[in-house]
């Protein structure tokens, strides 16, 4: 099968490294050049465009920041003729069901599945990723070897390629609520003059820590937020949720003042600071308040 991937960010890099390593005949392409460097190395061909990455490529697969993106590149990719007729194009990005269903209608002959991921970069490098698979069943079928040789578990969804990205809002927006959440405790114990090795301690064995965030502890605790999800990511994930609960009929308040979280975040610390970050808003606010009763 010979394989196109767009996107060289964290995980389009991953999902790249994780086929050319199962054997896969890999084109690939990023808007910035010089991102590709160790796939190109492991074997992959680095393209001068998306349209020349795609062209001969069985299935395509587009690993992108946001919807702007995804639909910029999808019609660069519809605008070449050359490519095969049974070609299907594979997006797993983190984007609104609106947009999954706009590039359905997009994609050459609709041949089109939405493939979000669940897991980081080294995950799916590891083959331990699990996948979220919306489109038409007979697509999704023909393409079985690749979502075996990608993730540990995958799930159909539903014909429609939106409803495999509202699962995967659901899931970011459990991570990124979870992680607030752990940031307030940690804030308030810093605040209290807890022991913070022992809360860090605890915070590892007591059950009302989700085990998915354990890994964000030290970073929310005391690290740089150098990690591979950004604020400005998450945020924008918590907004597509909020968007798809309003169009039926449902207001997410608590959503709503997540994402707004996620957004004083990249404020404060750059766009591109993990979402771990958001534990110095509250750090921020707290300083403040302490100068403005003292100067009182």
């Amino acid at each position: 099968m010979q394989i196109a991937v767009l996107g060289m960010g964290n995980m389009g890099r991953a999902v790249a490294g994780r086929l050319t390593a199962q054997g896969h005949r890999l084109s690939v392409w990023n808007r910035t050049p010089g991102k590709a460097g160790e796939v190109v190395a492991a074997g992959a061909v680095e393209a001068s465009s998306a349209a020349e990455a795609a062209r001969d490529a069985d299935t395509v697969i587009m690993s992108l920041a946001d919807d702007r993106a995804v639909l910029d590149v999808m019609e660069r990719i519809t605008e070449q003729r050359s490519a095969p007729d049974s070609q299907v194009v594979v997006d797993m990005s983190t984007v609104s069901p609106r947009t999954s269903r706009r590039l359905a209608d997009m994609a050459p002959g609709h041949r089109f599945v939405a493939a979000p991921i669940i897991a980081a970069p080294k995950t799916v490098l590891d083959g331990m990723a699990s996948g979220l698979l919306g489109g038409e069943r007979r697509l999704v079928d023909r393409l079985e070897p690749l979502w075996v040789r990608l993730f540990n578990v995958h799930w159909f969804c539903g014909e429609d390629p939106g409803s495999a990205t509202t699962f995967k809002l659901l899931n970011n927006y459990l991570l990124m609520a979870e992680i607030a959440m752990v940031a307030e405790v940690v804030a308030t114990a810093e605040a209290a003059e807890l022991d913070i090795k022992l809360l860090r301690e605890v915070l590892d064995q007591w059950p009302t820590v989700p085990i998915g965030i354990r890994n964000r502890l030290d970073d929310i605790i005391g690290g740089d937020h150098q990690g591979w999800f950004s604020t400005r990511l998450g945020a924008k994930d918590v907004r597509h949720l909020v968007d798809t609960a309003d169009a039926h009929g449902l207001s997410l308040p608590i959503a709503r003042l997540v994402g707004r979280r996620y957004e004083q975040a990249a404020e404060h610390c750059g766009s591109g600071a993990d979402i771990a970050a958001v534990v110095e808003v509250l750090r921020a606010e707290h300083r403040d308040g302490r100068s403005a009763a003292g100067d009182a």
